[in-house]
């Protein structure tokens, strides 16, 4: 399995008690802190190139500091901005009052881990964002699990406001777009005190009292076109979190009379503050859950809820399996690819070795052998951990193709586990995307066991098109068996259809108004997703491996059986749930053609 990268996890703990209620029932007035690292600890999986956190002191006095941040880049970001945060707490502890004057005492903690998904990297593009101001009001904290697919649309609704964004970047431009939105609002309640024949402190007071974020979600979001999941807090106390209207991002919240407290992924929460699964709730797609000041708090439809349409790799890939329903999710896909794995060794059950390959196709893994006892009550089925995989390997030492060959080692094998040349080897894994790893290692690897027969199996069905809200997989040629239809297409000699392919995108793309179609899943018309394995398994076959290859996938069919929740399945099936999705696959598949017009007229395209 290639590493996918996913962009990313967010969390937010609001605290509805004065921190002397915490420093007297928990021992400490950091419990906020506390819990957020917990929260974002228990999910790294979501993000390991960076990570940030913020803090909002709704009580801050004039002249001190009201949002404290920490950001840093890495896969140990998580401890540095804890580490940084703990660090400014003891410098300033001596010179302190009370634990109410020390940095990162504050009712509001938010914070984020990120994946990037655009290539673009450095510190600036660390979430949390900030967006500050004299008045609490007016300060803006933000930060989001997102990619938006439309961001030269969104750029111009706030340039032609008279706005002038610095980049384009969604984040910079969502946070200018909400600020702006913060601005209005602020005005708004302005007006209304004075109006009312307030003054001075008493109209600052009117404006944090009475600022309804619901009026700016309502004016900012209806442009966006992504999958999302955007949480924020004011200086002044209130907080939000949206969720997009085709659900396509996961968000999870609970609270009670201490704390309020959401998240990416449900589990992290049960773990964080020993609660069931029962008690934790889902946002439900285009609901925002909005807090204000005083602590009151309510869910509320922003946006109305689009087709339904929850990451699927969510559940298959990237989400904690011990999720209660994600665990069994799992367990149910290995148990329907058991009719073509059986197919695949040709009903030789007693001769094949059942494996998988480590960490997240375990629990397929479980679930496969469970279907295949089913089947062959009183016969043995032959589990073994035949593949292990090694610490990161530091392949920055080396240059060329002696850095492939050290990758190479990343996996590893139990010698002896497999009867050389009788038995088949099956090894299940969650998903296979780009196929480089498999090429240059597994299936080098698992070879020296010398099996009769190596079978690949999949979990997940053919990963056929890129991701664009918030999955680094955004380049049509990236997919092996994307790949294998071009080779196919090209020995029927039907390179014309490739070329029809890209005319009909370019001239959606020139084309203004009307819906767009996904061209490019006329590419896999009239094969059979069995035909596209059998060519990936040849293009994947290194020339000196002497087992042969099989590989099997999940069925689309399969996966909305065993994963009924989470309905999107685009990067299968080629179906965008929302316009900016299909306009950018049209976009990626000129990119390709384009780049490969002089290699598609040679015999292979190399992967």
């Amino acid at each position: 399995m290639e590493q996918l990268k996913h962009e990313c996890g967010v969390a937010m703990v609001r605290l509805r008690k004065p921190l002397s209620f915490y420093e007297e029932r928990y021992g400490t007035w950091q419990y906020g802190l506390q819990k957020l690292y917990l929260l974002m600890e228990k999910q790294h999986n979501r993000g390991q190139e960076g990570a940030g956190l913020a803090c909002v002191k709704m009580h801050a006095e004039p002249g001190e500091e009201m949002i404290y941040r920490e950001r840093a880049e890495g896969s140990h970001a998580i401890e540095e901005i804890f580490a940084s945060a703990q660090g400014k707490l003891v410098d300033e502890e001596a010179a302190a009052d009370s634990y109410h004057q020390l940095p990162y005492a504050g009712e509001i903690y938010m914070g984020h881990l990120r994946y990037s998904t655009t290539g673009k990297r450095g510190l600036s593009y660390v979430h949390p964002f900030m967006r500050r101001s004299n008045w609490k009001a007016k300060n803006l904290c933000v930060c989001a699990n997102f990619n938006m697919t439309n961001v030269p649309e969104i750029f111009e609704s706030i340039a032609s406001k008279g706005q002038h964004p610095r980049m384009m970047s969604d984040t910079f431009i969502l946070l200018e777009q909400l600020g702006h939105r913060l601005d209005r609002e602020s005005e708004r309640c302005f007006q209304e005190a004075v109006t009312r024949g307030l003054r001075d402190l008493e109209i600052t007071h009117y404006i944090e009292e009475n600022i309804e974020i619901a009026n700016i979600l309502r004016q900012a979001a209806p442009v966006w076109d992504g999958g999302y999941v955007v949480m924020g807090a004011t200086g002044s106390g209130e907080t939000f979190t949206l969720r997009d209207p085709w659900g396509i991002r996961p968000a999870y919240w609970y609270a009670d009379e201490e704390v309020m407290v959401v998240a990416s992924e449900r589990p992290v929460i049960q773990t964080a503050f020993g609660l069931e699964s029962s008690q934790i709730h889902e946002l439900k797609p285009g609901e925002a859950l909005l807090m204000r000041r005083d602590g009151s708090f309510r869910t509320e439809q922003i946006l109305p809820a689009r087709n339904f349409s929850a990451c699927s790799f969510e559940r298959i890939y990237f989400s904690r399996g011990n999720d209660r329903d994600i665990y069994l999710e799992r367990k149910r896909l290995g148990r329907q690819l058991v009719p073509a794995v059986v197919n695949a060794v040709k009903g030789e059950l007693q001769d094949t070795v059942f494996s998988y390959i480590p960490n997240t196709a375990e629990v397929a893994y479980y679930g496969m052998v469970e279907g295949l006892r089913e089947i062959a009550p009183g016969h043995e089925v032959r589990t073994e951990k035949v593949v292990w995989k090694d610490i990161k390997m530091r392949t920055f030492i080396a240059e060329g193709n002696s850095r492939n060959d050290l990758a190479a080692h990343v996996y590893d094998i139990s010698y002896d586990s497999v009867r050389p040349y009788r038995d088949n080897l099956v090894v299940i894994d969650d998903s296979i995307v780009r196929g480089t790893t498999l090429r240059e290692s597994i299936i080098r690897i698992l070879d020296r066991l010398h099996p009769k027969r190596i079978v690949i199996v999949s979990s997940s069905p053919q990963v056929r098109y890129p991701d664009f809200y918030g999955i680094d997989m955004s380049g049509m040629d990236e997919f092996i068996a994307f790949r294998a239809a071009v080779e196919m297409r090209r020995e029927r000699g039907e390179e014309e259809l490739l070329y029809d392919i890209y005319r009909r995108c370019c001239e959606q793309l020139a084309s203004e108004g009307g819906e767009l179609h996904n061209c490019v899943r006329d590419l896999y018309r009239d094969f059979s997703q069995e035909d596209i394995s059998r060519k990936m398994a040849e293009m994947l076959r290194p020339d000196d491996i002497k087992a042969e290859i099989k590989i099997v996938f999940q069925s689309l069919k399969g996966l909305h059986e065993a994963c009924p929740q989470t309905p999107g399945d685009w990067y299968f099936s080629g179906h965008y749930p929302t316009p900016g999705g299909t306009r950018r696959a049209c976009e990626a598949y000129v990119r390709f053609y384009e780049a490969n017009r002089e290699l598609l007229r040679q015999k292979t395209l190399t992967i």
